[in-house]
């Protein structure tokens, strides 16, 4: 009965494991998934911008379409179009905007509705002017939902002075030509009392009216490559925020690790009741106490575990298996030091189970490791696995015979013996050393000495203690004098 319980604790410790790492897996391909995707979304962004000036070169410029004064027109339509697909396409929504091309009352299509764009200057009327002429000819545009699109910084004067009192127009307006005029408030105001376009029929274009000319518009769509750039790194970092472990989720795992353990010691505890002989009808108060502090005790540790794997698996480089096997480890070699607190082992005893359960916790770990690999089933490759492996490694244990045991202590004695020689030749040599080295401290010293006749001997006592040639040693007057005068 030990070697099953043992087995099914073992499984359910390996499945919340593998749960958990199957979790961080899920959310690490959701995120490689969306970042391949981002690629795509970038691209396309990207060639939106870059058919958008093939097109600018080869259909108005090299052409040129409009003239001098007319060119920008056509310039904005086609960069008008490219850069509002291409900020549709960089953060994955489809394009958008169609390019007409048929000098028509329609010069862009959006989503079905009917724009025409009015990059209009001249008169200083900032495209009122040519909108009227435009209604003039083609009365039902507006009615039929139809937009006006004019420069972004032509449509945010002519919002502003459409706001504006007449008051605060006599007060704030420039009268020296700087800036809108009381003048330029008087046509906004002229052209929207006629009743026939109100403000919502008019949109800003997503360029100002000097980013298309024929001198700007290449840095223009350079500019907006850039700034393309610049979001879509933004959405990858985005994506790898929310793809981070977090909070929310590492609550869910501890509290659902929790209630497996629990659950699973629960059930372990009635069983082994039931087994020994109770009938559930019998079971006493002390009992069932008995059975939920076990219960108790195992959701407490399945909290610690589920936080423990999640900590490990996502914050260092540690398998889930691995992680489990870490904590596993940690609470039986903690029960160890319990029982030795208490005197109900020995330190060698704690020492040789302490090394037991690393084992069985590591068997299991690649055990897991193993099944999983093998059956690529979320969790079921790893409890077949550990299953497996637990019940092979614990037969092979039990069947090591009494001689190989002995075998085994032998080989421990004679290592604990060759220590103990080998500490008793270090400590012979440890004192050796310390006599020969006071020995020589001795004649360096005299061979440094103040007193020249004392350092004299010093030195060649300091010679013949480094093995200097008798012949070379410069102990007579005779063969100072002739080494120095030669």
């Amino acid at each position: 009965m030990r070697d099953v319980s043992d087995v099914a604790s073992s499984n359910q410790e390996q499945a919340v494991a593998a749960w958990i790492g199957h979790l961080n897996q899920l959310r690490l391909d959701t995120l490689f998934s969306r970042l391949a995707a981002q690629d795509e979304h970038l691209g396309d962004a990207l060639s939106s911008i870059d058919s958008a000036i093939r097109k600018i070169d080869l259909e108005v410029v090299s052409r040129n379409r409009g003239g001098v004064k007319g060119m920008h027109g056509f310039i904005a339509e086609v960069a008008e179009v490219g850069i509002g697909n291409a900020r549709r396409l960089v953060v994955g929504d489809g394009a958008a905007f169609e390019w007409v091309n048929d000098n028509g009352p329609v010069d862009l299509l959006r989503e079905g509705i009917e724009i025409q764009q009015k990059f209009v200057a001249a008169g200083g009327r900032l495209g009122l002017g040519a909108i009227t002429d435009h209604l003039t000819r083609y009365p039902d545009f507006v009615e039929n939902g139809g937009r006006y699109q004019i420069p972004r910084d032509h449509y945010e004067v002519i919002r502003d002075l459409h706001a504006m009192s007449a008051e605060d127009a006599g007060t704030l307006l420039s009268r020296t030509g700087e800036g809108p005029s009381f003048k330029d408030w008087s046509r906004v105001q002229a052209f929207f009392d006629t009743g026939d376009v109100g403000l919502g029929s008019l949109e800003p274009s997503r360029l100002d009216y000097d980013q298309v000319q024929r001198s700007a518009f290449g840095e223009t769509l350079d500019a907006e490559k850039e700034a393309l750039q610049s979001t879509d790194e933004n959405i990858r970092d985005d994506l790898r925020n929310d793809s981070r472990p977090g909070l929310q989720e590492g609550l869910q795992v501890t509290l659902l690790s929790a209630a497996f353990e629990g659950g699973a010691a629960l059930v372990m505890a009635i069983v082994q009741k039931v087994r020994g002989g109770m009938k559930l009808r019998d079971f006493t108060r002390d009992d069932w106490t008995d059975i939920a502090g076990t219960a108790g005790h195992g959701f407490v540790k399945g909290g610690v575990r589920g936080v423990t794997i999640y900590s490990l698996t996502n914050f260092t480089a540690t398998s889930a298996a691995v992680a489990s096997s870490v904590v596993t480890s940690a609470f039986s070699i903690a029960q160890q030091a319990s029982k030795l607190r208490r005197g109900e082992m020995t330190e060698m005893e704690f020492i040789e189970n302490a090394e037991l359960v690393c084992l069985d916790a590591a068997v299991s770990a690649l055990s897991s490791l193993v099944g999983q690999a093998f059956i690529p089933v979320p969790v079921l490759g790893a409890v077949i696995g550990n299953t497996v492996g637990t019940v092979m490694y614990q037969a092979t244990r039990a069947s090591l015979s009494r001689r190989e045991r002995d075998l085994i202590e032998g080989y421990l004695r004679i290592q604990r013996e060759l220590g103990d020689e080998l500490s008793a030749e270090y400590d012979q040599l440890i004192e050796t050393l310390n006599v020969s080295l006071s020995d020589y401290l001795e004649v360096l010293e005299r061979a440094f000495s103040p007193d020249v006749v004392v350092a004299a001997l010093g030195s060649v006592e300091l010679a013949m203690k480094m093995g200097v040639d008798e012949a070379e040693v410069l102990d007579t007057e005779e063969k100072a004098m002739t080494f120095f005068l030669g």
